[in-house]
């Protein structure tokens, strides 16, 4: 009885695989076992006898049996971290090859003038890029027959079905457009927010240009929107003056020019100091010393009111600029198409 249990003990021990365990299984449990032929005679044997044989082979089959399920652990145990070593992905992070990625030219632009205007105390709104023609032009004093509207070259959607976009006027599939310039989200940004103001609008805007070295169909603007008690013209040539300085430096000033815009009246161009020859005069600024930045004036009365707001309460001024165009005087870039080409070799230079 010890020799067959110690035999056993030491098959269950040697056995390497699950598969090899279970040969051993039939040699030490089956009938044709050498415990399972002495279980057998124990019916042959007298009582006394067949108590003590009978203690001594259920002590043995127990001693085999916890042998058996802890080896069938064990193997088990071991085979599942083996299929864990062998189907494991090397996760780690690798910086071989071309180089980690980084923000595009024009999204560090973006980020760094949101910085600038929200150290000024400007919060920042967006707002969908589809827009009805109430939001793009009608609310901002371009009705439909308006001569300014030839300014913008309109990419029109067919959408197929009536649909709305806003609770303004016009909301037909047939006046849905792409937004030429992010001045519907200041009117969006009026409706919902009564004054004071003060938000700048980034964002994605389209026109039907012929891509060239100043010019793409898709580009981006940023705009500003200040509307409060008392507001003056004197705010906006300060507030640009201020920004100026703190996004090109000290060297770097503005200057207000009249025009026109059919949002804003009186109207101006916003310039400032060439950032190559910082007044000097170049090439890049024709020799004068000034390179044109963007348009703003004092928020027309006509739009206040189209928005809910009293004109005789409250006033404000508006100004924009494309960031695309700022990227480019910012880094000497050349040609506006270089930023979008994907080159690798001229991404990486920023």
């Amino acid at each position: 009885m010890g020799d067959a249990r110690a035999r056993g003990l030491v098959a269950v021990s040697a056995a390497a695989s699950a598969d090899e365990l279970a040969e051993v299984e039939t040699t030490l449990f089956g009938r044709k076992s050498v415990l399972g032929q002495i279980k057998q005679t124990l019916g042959s044997l007298d009582h006394e006898h067949r108590a003590t044989v009978g203690r001594a082979l259920n002590e043995a089959q127990l001693a085999l049996r916890e042998a058996h399920a802890a080896a069938a652990d064990d193997l088990a145990t071991a085979a599942r971290r083996e299929q864990l070593r062998s189907e494991q992905l090397d996760l780690t992070e690798s910086l071989a090859g071309p180089g980690r990625g980084h923000l595009h030219l024009v999204t560090q632009t973006t980020e760094r003038l949101e910085d600038v205007f929200v150290g000024m105390g400007f919060t920042v709104s967006e707002g969908p890029q589809a827009e009805t023609d109430w939001y793009n032009f009608e609310a901002l004093n371009l009705p439909a027959a308006h001569p300014a509207r030839s300014m913008w070259d309109t990419l029109y959607l067919d959408l197929g079905e009536r649909t709305e976009l806003g609770d303004g006027e016009g909301g037909e599939a047939s006046n849905v457009l792409l937004r030429t310039h992010t001045s519907p989200v200041q009117i969006r940004v009026m409706e919902v927010q009564p004054p004071p103001i003060y938000t700048i609008c980034p964002g994605r805007v389209f026109r039907r240009d012929t891509a060239d070295a100043s010019h793409m169909p898709v580009f981006h603007q940023i705009e500003g929107l200040v509307v409060d008690r008392g507001i003056s013209f004197t705010d906006l040539a300060g507030t640009l003056e201020e920004f100026t300085s703190a996004y090109f430096g000290k060297a770097i000033s503005s200057r207000l020019r009249p025009s026109y815009f059919p949002f804003t009246e009186p109207s101006a161009e916003f310039d400032i100091t060439c950032v190559l020859c910082e007044g000097s005069g170049c090439q890049t600024c024709g020799r004068t010393g000034w390179i044109e930045l963007g348009g703003c004036g004092m928020v027309h009365p006509n739009v206040l009111s189209n928005c809910g707001i009293d004109f005789e309460e409250w006033t404000g001024f508006a100004f924009g600029f494309g960031i695309d165009r700022l990227a480019l005087m910012r880094h000497g870039i050349d040609d506006l198409r270089d930023m979008y080409t994907n080159d690798t070799r001229f991404l990486a230079q920023f």
